[in-house]
């Protein structure tokens, strides 16, 4: 049995895990990196970024970026073969899994493909078929070994019903497909599919979608995906689920029945804590398997950090990567270039549109009872947006009324999760008002709206203080 040293070793290639072993490298450590599947990637390469490209996908054969060319019709009239859909995916998801082993090679990252699992707190054995064991000993571990969809145990196994993973191995394209669970990946695949001239219902519990968004983001997306026309079934709780000769059919609480070809879950996710022995390692588990850490990601054993997926929310491929990065520099005790995790997280949400956001919302400011107001301009009203034929974007800004900081930025519409950068940099910066006011904007552009939606809040600020001073200003 071969036994190896290292300076770290990474449990997990997902983008955690990648952006955790570069960092380390590229001070000179000398890290090994395990991974159980044949490729390099984890669920970043093997899922995230397939279903975004399924997205482009779905736009472009639709045709939903064209619908406001006067006369011109290039939508997708026909039903669009599986294969037809998934060949960009494929193509996408190789590239992306290649970058990953590339970029892992270039900084001369020991690889041991198998299952990985903690014999004691500082060894790890790498267990692969026909092969004999390898021994890792690691000063430091950090585990990003991520998450997987969790399967609600009253639906059948049935090669009709999907999750996040199962639906890119899809043979054919339904005809109908309900999607159970409205949140981000529910979304998501709701869209996608929508757009596909799919029949798609989809059932959530709740009245509002995506209830951690601002509202107006909200419900501007629930407007949107109606339009694309996803039969939205909430707030709906499923009752029974049956699988038919034709069809899965799902009954919902009150005795409503729907009968569809495929099932999308989309329930919630699992860590992927239960087969690598973290009860050797003494490292102590949350809900649904999550590996508790402290504010450096580290666990409760000294030397083991954990990032990404495995630690829960905000479980996405961006964060991660920062907090495996920052999760390294402490425990490694690095140079000290980057000694906190960036202080605002945006949030990319790639239904059809986009949404995104990043620092507070108007209903959080009214909850710490914050002083704010708030400016919003349209796609429509502006004219790169009416180039794009995007009548229903907008970019909302909330500012803080008395110093005009701004301090969230919130995007529905095209390139929206591109769009809200620039906000991002802004609030990371302390900006305020002026930096949009006195910026000139190319024309025409979508960014060109910070500069409106600065106005419009300053027109409501000028308001509220003539109101005040009239004595009749309300809170």
């Amino acid at each position: 049995m071969a036994e190896h040293h290292y300076d770290l070793v990474v449990l997990g290639s997902g983008a955690a895990g990648e952006k955790g072993a570069a960092q380390a490298a590229y001070f000179g450590k000398r890290v090994a990196m395990v991974e159980k599947d044949y490729y390099l990637g984890g669920a970043t390469a093997g899922t995230t970024v397939p279903s975004k490209t399924l997205r482009e996908t779905a736009v472009t054969l639709s045709g939903v970026h064209a619908r406001q060319l006067h006369g011109v019709d290039i939508s997708l009239h026909g039903h669009v073969s599986v294969q037809d859909f998934l060949h960009h995916e494929r193509v996408v998801k190789q590239t992306e899994r290649q970058r990953v082993e590339t970029n892992m090679e270039r900084h001369k990252v020991d690889i041991f493909k198998g299952h990985g699992q903690f014999k004691d707190p500082h060894t790890i054995e790498v267990v692969a078929p026909g092969k004999e064991p390898e021994v890792l000993k690691a000063d430091v571990v950090l585990i990003t070994t991520g998450s997987r969809p969790r399967r609600p145990d009253n639906f059948p196994n049935d090669p009709r019903i999907y999750d996040s993973d199962t639906i890119l191995q899809m043979k054919r394209m339904p005809k109908s497909m309900c999607v159970v669970g409205g949140g981000v990946i529910g979304c998501e695949y709701a869209c996608i599919f929508s757009c596909l001239n799919v029949d798609v219902s989809l059932i959530h519990g709740r009245d509002i979608l995506l209830d951690f968004l601002d509202r107006d983001i909200s419900f501007g997306l629930r407007n949107c995906m109606e339009k694309l026309g996803v039969n939205l079934l909430m707030p709906k709780r499923l009752e029974s689920v049956a699988a038919e000769k034709d069809g899965i059919r799902m009954t919902l609480q009150g005795g409503e029945t729907i009968l569809v070809e495929a099932v999308m879950l989309a329930t919630g996710r699992q860590s992927n804590t239960d087969t690598i022995n973290l009860d050797k390692a003494g490292v102590e588990l949350g809900k649904y398997g999550l590996i508790k850490v402290n504010s450096d990601y580290q666990t409760n054993v000294e030397h083991i950090y954990a990032a990404g997926d495995v630690i829960g929310a905000p479980a996405l491929a961006s964060t991660g990567m920062e907090q495996a990065r920052f999760a390294i520099m402490k425990a490694m005790k690095l140079p000290n270039y980057k000694n906190v995790v960036a202080p605002i997280l945006p949030a990319g949400i790639y239904t059809i549109p986009e949404c995104s956001s990043a620092g507070m919302t108007e209903e959080q400011c009214k909850e710490k009872k914050i002083p704010y107001v708030t400016g919003m301009a349209k796609y429509s009203q502006n004219a790169r947006g009416m180039i794009i034929g995007d009548y229903d974007g907008f970019l909302k800004l909330v500012y803080n009324r008395d110093s005009m900081k701004l301090i969230g930025v919130h995007v529905i519409g095209e390139i929206a999760s591109e769009l809200v950068h620039l906000g991002l940099a802004a609030m990371t910066m302390g900006a305020t008002n002026e930096l949009f006011i006195n910026t000139c904007f190319n024309y025409p552009t979508l960014g060109e709206m910070y500069k409106y939606a600065t106005y419009d809040a300053m027109g409501k600020k000028a308001k509220l203080e003539k109101e005040a001073a009239r004595g009749d200003l309300k809170e």
